[in-house]
């Protein structure tokens, strides 16, 4: 397998790179509380002056991005990490992205009264909905619950599908759109859902706090950042602290575990002709990087 080649550096904590077809990459700066562009060359330019905490994207079937937005974390010199909520913090949410002018706008930040915490990651059905994780925010003697969420990209409906999680991660949606995947990051957990119609699932049997079987778990200090689904249906996830992407079958098996140049690999997505030029994000270096996959990943319903 070929090494990583690295495409850009000096990014704050990178994360939900998704592939252009122009060859360009857009993804999230979470310190830096913007969405940037990284040009084939490796040139970075602002995308987004979103605020915040952006964390997820997608593109949506309207062409707009979507953002998952965490609400922002507070950092200190010498950590790579957040250190719980930025002291500006009120609530997490979800914004479209005028992709064109780069302009966020407010689309989600409560479900049910409730509001949200910290959106992470999120997928579109080919019904043109989305789901999305929230990971919760971590305090410094406690953390809000996450959970797994469902809306529609114009605003009108968004609603709570599975929770109390731990610390849902990254999502995606198998080949057939008939299983939700989310990791878990605390315990390094792979979770699967069952979708019975768009934005249901698989109602969970009782004194189960939701529908979700274990698919995989790691040993160790291993720990599961965001995911991306690969064509045979196998799924990619992007592993911290052993600092891996491990790449786990339907049936819970685990295929191959690729080392990174980084202890905090945190998104794959993939892109090029074949599908099978892999980008990384390498939050704790503050760097994205670049390789061949052994296989195709999955081609997203509006990428």
């Amino acid at each position: 397998m070929n090494d990583v080649t690295i495409l850009a550096i000096g990014l704050g904590f990178p994360e939900g790179p998704v592939a252009m077809p122009d060859g360009s990459v857009v993804l999230t700066e979470i310190r830096n509380n913007r969405c940037s562009r990284v040009a084939p060359d490796g040139t970075v330019s602002l995308f987004s002056a979103a605020g915040g905490g952006p964390n997820g994207l997608a593109v949506g079937p309207d062409g707009a991005f979507y953002l998952c937005n965490n609400g922002g974390s507070r950092y200190v010199e010498g950590s790579s990490m957040g250190q719980g909520p930025h002291p500006d913090y009120k609530f997490g949410s979800i914004q479209r992205i005028d992709p064109t002018t780069g302009a966020a706008t407010l689309l989600y930040n409560e479900v049910g009264g409730n509001k949200l915490s910290a959106p992470n990651d999120l997928v579109f059905d080919v019904h043109g909905g989305f789901y999305f994780t929230d990971l919760g925010k971590r305090y410094a003697r406690h953390r809000d619950h996450g959970g797994l969420y469902y809306a529609l990209p114009d605003g009108s409906k968004v609603t709570e599908i599975a929770y109390p999680i731990l610390s849902p991660n990254g999502c995606g949606l198998s080949p057939d759109g008939n299983t939700l995947y989310a990791a878990d990051t605390e315990g390094a957990r792979l979770w699967a859902f069952e979708i019975e119609a768009p934005g249901v699932l698989r109602k969970p049997q009782p004194h189960a706090h939701h529908s979700g079987r274990v698919l995989c778990g790691l040993p160790g200090n291993a720990r599961f950042d965001s995911l991306a689904v690969m064509a045979s249906g196998n799924i990619a996830v992007a592993t911290l602290t052993t600092g891996h992407i491990t790449e786990i079958s339907p049936g819970g098996e685990i295929v191959r575990a690729v080392k990174m140049p980084d202890i905090y690999p945190t998104n794959i997505c993939f892109g090029g002709a074949d599908m099978r030029t892999a980008y990384i994000t390498l939050s704790d270096s503050g760097r994205l990087g670049m390789m061949q996959w052994p296989e195709p990943g999955l081609k997203l319903n509006f990428g």
